[in-house]
């Protein structure tokens, strides 16, 4: 049999039977006087033989042991072990689909659908059209992705439910073109820090680097004297939780 023969014999295509030759799954035939190979009713059954394998999950490799006739696993332990995958990886998608059934109860944002902590506090929070705010859920779905609930949402209930934080988020919005030295931005970072909870801080869990790495990334998500009021305000907290934590027993 020519190639395009064995392999319409056993269902695959000449590329595949070229491909197994290569690889040396398959070795290569005897070939005529013409060159053309000239396969055996032996190539067309270890052929078949191939193809059932793959159509089962195994791969090449998981295959190429099967076929060898010394050092080869049994097929049926072969099986065992891919009947043994193909049921983690049923567990692992049931889960994966509880998670998303739990996130889908909640609000779907323009970011995708948040935890069930992300969204009571979303929905405790102001409806506003402000730019500043709708960067402020941004950064939190952020955290969200991040770190998960860290207990950093709970802790931010009390400010969202503030009707002085709007005031705050139009004030940062007045700042979106200032200059870094603008006299607006201290008064303004001061306000903030009494209005924020200090324990917000303490909820972020500290991963050293990961987390100075996004209080950077955090601020240059502002344009400058916005980001400097943001600078400040996360400053002041973290004095603030020094202070704490060397005053504490």
């Amino acid at each position: 049999m020519r190639i395009g023969e064995i392999a319409a014999l056993v269902g695959l295509t000449p590329r595949a039977v070229r491909h197994y030759h290569r690889i040396g799954l398959l070795a290569e035939p005897a070939r005529r006087a013409n060159g053309y190979r000239s396969y055996t009713v032996r190539d067309a059954v270890l052929l078949a033989r191939i193809r059932r394998l793959t159509e089962l999950g195994l791969g090449l490799d998981e295959v190429r042991e099967v076929l060898a006739e010394d050092a080869g696993r049994a097929l049926r332990d072969v099986l065992r072990e891919l009947d043994a995958d193909l049921a983690r990886q049923e567990r692992e998608i049931r889960e994966r689909r509880l998670r998303l059934a739990r996130l889908l109860e909640g609000p779907v944002t323009g970011a995708g659908p948040v935890s069930p902590a992300l969204a009571e506090l979303l929905a405790a929070g102001p409806v506003t059209d402000s730019p500043a705010a709708a960067k402020d859920r941004e950064h939190l779905e952020l955290l969200d992705s991040a770190v998960g609930d860290s207990g950093i949402f709970a802790v931010l209930h009390t400010l969202a439910a503030d009707p002085a934080v709007l005031g705050l988020y139009e004030e940062l919005d007045a700042l979106e073109t200032a200059a870094v030295d603008d006299p607006r931005i201290a008064p303004l970072a001061d306000r903030m820090v009494a209005l924020m909870p200090p324990e917000v801080l303490a909820a972020i869990p500290d991963s050293g680097p990961v987390r100075t790495g996004f209080e950077e990334a955090l601020l240059a998500d502002y344009p400058p004297a916005q980001a400097e009021v943001v600078r400040r305000v996360m400053t002041a907290l973290a004095e603030h939780m020094e202070t704490r934590g060397r005053t504490q027993p």
